[in-house]
């Protein structure tokens, strides 16, 4: 036999025992670092706290998004829900019960104020039993003998004072007594005699005490198959997952890879068995035509599909060589695929001096490659079977889709590579919320003809997107891109999804931004394109005021800016919330083009999704308002 077929025979079959060592000994996912999560954990005042429940010491990975914590000191504990902030009172998790109270009612107002966060329904959270509702009447006038004196309160007013009223019972959410609005909030039914009898002057202490919920565990099934089992936790990466040793726990037990293995292991025993005898034949083939052609040239050929041409190109070829070319050859759906070693060193190793950003999913670098390209390379946080998935989820949606607003993917490492990393075209100028509300701020760069710009691309990127039955999912002013002319790249598609076009929605848990996320989607778990169009209204009304989408230094019911601007419009008080910097009250034609940019993010900020606009009715909306003030092509930004 020739010493090259025995040597790499010899090869094969080591290489083969390491796959079966390998294949029965190793779990198929790697996520290092799950540490933290078998332990209780304190935030605020509550001690003792474990899953589902994340937040203070305690990572995210621990447990859902849903019962993220917020810890303020040591006394203060908030929940989101709905993206609506609560104070966490108490919490017993054997009984799966929290007290709430909205965190509108702990400052110190002389009245309750009407409230986003009163009416409370939610699949996860739900009202206990043990619950009565208050129903207040605020801003009334001449309420004379008609309601008792104890159930009244007063409101004070600039230059005038309204009087507001309470009812015990769940009333009809109606104007009465010539009120301004009403609204309810749930209570602990233990208060209601004492409340009847004291009246007005127990309403804080009532209101601040709070009311009680049930929670479920959404994941509540997977949970209880983790937990069966002695030293496993639960926790979750977008999907939930069971933690062994700080690890991510292997799916099945040790038996079924090692016959899985073993099983790919004669597979491929018998096919390299069956090939030898086939290079072998071959050899001895052309060591007789070698022996009949002896005193020729020997001729070296360029390509060939046979192997004894493949065994002298080895001879001859490098094999580090080969490992570049294939390389700078390799492509997947049309993109390329760069070696890790390219990426590190276009990023020197990752430098943090060259971060750009810092996202949900990875940290996006500054890098230059070899060939002089700038790019933006993104890197995954942890290289799991969840982010896998993201990554080839977002190369699928960006190499077939083209669009002078949507960012453009330049390539990406192997699925199988010591990191998972994606290569994109560098956008210099930073994102819009850089300029609005972040780090140039200050620049006065975003005059209102370039915010409508703004506002008119990333919406036709979103219109594209919908029209090709992909759903964004994440969509907010961290995630679009301006260029040095302050045109719009839409990026992040992380978390984007193709839309089945037969079905009104799917159903999927609840992901994304707070601030952002579309209630009814929060809600009922139900995604649809409508998603983006509310996601898409936050950030008309973030262009509009120059203020982020959740901000807790804001008052408390103004911490959700969507929730602020709903009543600020609906108040006729749009003036209090715009930009100053724009000059709404010294310039006409910015006065009503703001108005009708407003009236339009009202719309697509409406709860029920059946009110929302399409995105192609708000880009045809939105271009509409440009033509009529500027004339076409005029507005903003020349393209």
């Amino acid at each position: 036999m020739h010493p090259l077929s025995t040597a790499a025979a010899t090869s094969f079959l080591s290489t083969l025992l390491l796959f079966l060592h390998l294949t029965a000994s190793s779990p198929s996912n790697d996520m290092s670092n799950l540490s933290n999560c078998n332990q209780t954990f304190s935030c605020g005042a509550l001690t003792d706290i474990t899953y589902p429940f994340t937040g203070g010491q305690r990572p995210y990975h621990c447990g859902p998004p849903e019962f993220r914590l917020k810890c303020d000191g040591e006394s203060v504990t908030t929940l989101i829900v709905k993206s609506l902030p609560y104070r966490v009172i108490w919490v017993d998790q054997t009984t799966q019960t929290l007290r709430l109270s909205c965190l509108d009612f702990h400052d110190d107002r002389p009245c309750p104020v009407p409230s986003n966060c009163t009416t409370f329904d939610n699949v996860i959270f739900s009202l206990a039993s043990n619950h009565e509702t208050l129903t207040f009447y605020y801003g009334c006038k001449n309420l004379g003998g008609s309601v008792e004196e104890n159930s009244k309160f007063s409101c004070p007013m600039p230059g005038d004072s309204e009087d507001g009223f309470f009812e015990v019972g769940d009333h009809p959410p109606v104007d009465r007594y010539w009120c301004r609005t009403s609204f309810q909030v749930p209570f602990v039914r233990s208060w209601k005699q004492q409340l009847q009898a004291d009246g007005s002057s127990l309403l804080s202490k009532v209101l601040k005490e709070g009311f009680d919920v049930s929670y479920r565990d959404p994941y509540g099934a997977d949970c209880q198959k983790c937990s069966k089992h002695s030293g496993r936790q639960c926790g979750f990466d977008g999907n939930p997952i069971c933690i062994c040793n700080d690890h991510l726990c292997p799916a099945k037990s040790n038996r079924k890879p090692l016959i899985i293995g073993a099983s790919l292991a004669s597979g491929a025993l018998v096919i390299f068995v069956g090939c030898w005898i086939i290079v072998v034949k071959q050899m001895k083939k052309r060591k007789s035509a070698l022996v009949q052609s002896e005193g020729l040239p020997a001729v070296t050929p360029t390509s060939s599909n046979g192997l004894a041409t493949s065994i002298n190109f080895f001879r001859t070829t490098p094999l580090a060589n080969l490992k570049s070319d294939l390389d700078k050859g390799s492509t997947y759906l049309g993109v390329r695929v760069f070696s890790y070693n390219e990426l590190e060193e276009a990023t020197n190793c990752f430098d943090s001096s060259k971060e750009l950003g810092d996202g949900g999913f990875g940290t996006v670098y500054y890098g230059v490659l070899r060939d002089g390209r700038v790019v933006a390379v993104k890197r995954l946080y942890e290289s799991s079977m969840r982010r896998a998935e993201q990554f080839m989820n977002e190369i699928e949606i960006l190499a077939h889709l083209r669009h002078k607003n949507l960012v453009e993917l330049y390539g990406c490492t192997s699925r199988h590579s010591r990191e998972l990393l994606l290569v994109y075209e560098y956008l210099p100028n930073g994102t819009v919320a850089d300029h609005l509300h972040g780090r140039q701020s200050n620049s006065g760069l975003l005059t209102w003809p370039v915010r409508l710009s703004i506002a008119i691309e990333t919406a036709s990127a979103l219109a594209y997107l919908h029209a090709s039955d992909v759903i964004h999912r994440d969509v907010k002013t961290n995630n679009i891109l301006l260029d040095n002319d302050f045109h719009v790249k839409v990026a992040d598609f992380g978390l984007s999804r193709l839309f089945p076009t037969d079905v009104t929605h799917v159903s999927t848990a609840p992901q994304g931004t707070p601030g952002y996320v579309d209630p009814e989607y929060y809600q009922c778990y139900h995604l649809t394109n409508k998603s983006d169009v509310y996601s898409y209204g936050v950030v008309l009304i973030e262009l509009i005021s120059a203020l982020e989408a959740v901000d807790i230094t804001r008052h408390q019911h103004d911490i959700n800016l969507s929730n602020m601007a709903v009543k600020k419009i609906q108040n006729h008080a749009l003036n209090e919330l715009v930009d100053p910097f724009l000059g709404f009250d010294k310039d006409f034609v910015v006065r009503e083009m703001v108005s009708s940019v407003a009236e339009l993010a009202f719309m697509c900020l409406q709860h029920e999704r059946e009110m929302r606009p399409t995105m192609e009715e708000v880009l045809e909306v939105l271009r509409g308002i440009e033509r009529e003030n500027y004339g076409a092509g005029k507005g903003g930004v020349e393209c």
